[in-house]
């Protein structure tokens, strides 16, 4: 048996971090053979509803847990963690304007990047998932000091598992005929979901599906499907974004298959035009736990539109929140 690692999960007890932990604790992200630390974040008022969850857990019996801790100071909950899942986020109230979301969740990745800097295992991994998690993750980022930013990315595989699936039902094939369907810029509407490199069954799905249906119904209802079901249930996508988080951990874990792309919201270095520090989404492989960009790819005149109003949005959001980054 494995030494166990260390994973913490903030918002532990809130509807996406009660449908990451199990399969966590179940060996779906780490491997069957993977035992695991579980450091759960919450909130003060949220912390008896955490210890509901926590009894699930253990009566699951699940044999790689060999641990579980929780606190409402992220001081404790990050302390020696090599994985982080920082779920827990401010969600958009009444009245509230995209700059004062961005003011109040910039409080909270603020301590929470400090209390990583101060406390985390060195060789951690952060996979940010709260919205706006691009920002999210850059206020986290710059609030560590100590570790490398390439340690810190957003999850961007909701809406690239969204945009395979839409493909795939399209054209009546499992979603492992779709291959290189690549997210770029932020997790939010303005983001691009690039089916000009996509193959289905190693033929381009522009070969195959009308464009004009990619480049209207299918972007928008990938851009829009998180409101689409809550417009359908009543509440916001939970297992969905759980998964996507598990994909986004376990890739990075293990690595991608060969000749797979995976996307991430990264630290630009300067790739594509995109100013660096911007944590923006690529198509990368990942090999021993480092990302590398796949780099000479063409964009035509939509997708350069598309790329441009994704950039611009995070640089607006990175703007409203320039006092948080020091």
């Amino acid at each position: 048996m494995k030494a166990p690692i260390r994973v913490a999960v903030t918002g532990a007890a809130g509807n996406i971090g009660y449908a990451l932990l199990f399969r966590i604790a179940s060996g779906d992200c780490f491997g069957k053979d993977q035992p695991v630390i579980l450091q759960l974040l919450e909130v003060t008022p949220a912390l008896g509803k955490l210890d509901g969850v926590v009894m699930e857990l253990l009566d699951c019996a699940f044999p790689l847990v060999v641990g579980i801790e929780t606190s409402d100071d992220p001081n404790v909950a990050f302390r020696g963690a090599n994985y982080a899942f920082l779920v827990g986020s401010r969600p958009r109230g009444p009245g509230m304007e995209r700059s004062d979301l961005l003011q109040v969740n910039g409080s909270i990745f603020t301590a929470q990047g400090k209390a990583l800097n101060d406390n985390a295992a060195s060789d951690i991994r952060v996979c940010v998932v709260g919205n706006p998690c691009n920002t999210n993750c850059l206020i986290a980022m710059n609030a560590a000091k100590d570790i490398p930013a390439s340690r810190f990315t957003a999850m961007t595989r909701l809406d690239q598992n969204r945009a395979v699936a839409q493909i795939a039902q399209k054209l009546g094939q499992p979603v492992s005929a779709v291959s290189n369907l690549a997210v770029w810029g932020n997790h939010s509407p303005t983001m691009f979901a690039d089916f000009a490199h996509a193959t289905v069954n190693r033929v381009p799905v522009t070969d195959l599906i009308d464009e004009a249906w990619l480049r209207e119904t299918f972007i928008k209802t990938v851009a829009q499907r998180g409101k689409a079901i809550i417009d359908a249930r009543g509440v916001s996508s939970a297992a969905s974004a759980a998964g996507a988080a598990i994909d986004h951990m376990a890739d990075w874990y293990h690595g991608t298959a060969p000749g797979a792309w995976a996307s991430v919201a990264i630290a630009s270095q300067g790739w594509y035009g995109i100013p660096e520090g911007l944590i923006f989404s690529f198509p990368v492989t990942i090999h021993n736990g480092e990302f590398t960009v796949v780099e000479g790819l063409k964009h035509g005149d939509f997708a350069q539109a598309k790329l441009a109003a994704t950039l611009a949005e995070l640089q607006e959001e990175r703007a409203m929140v320039a006092s948080l980054l020091g």
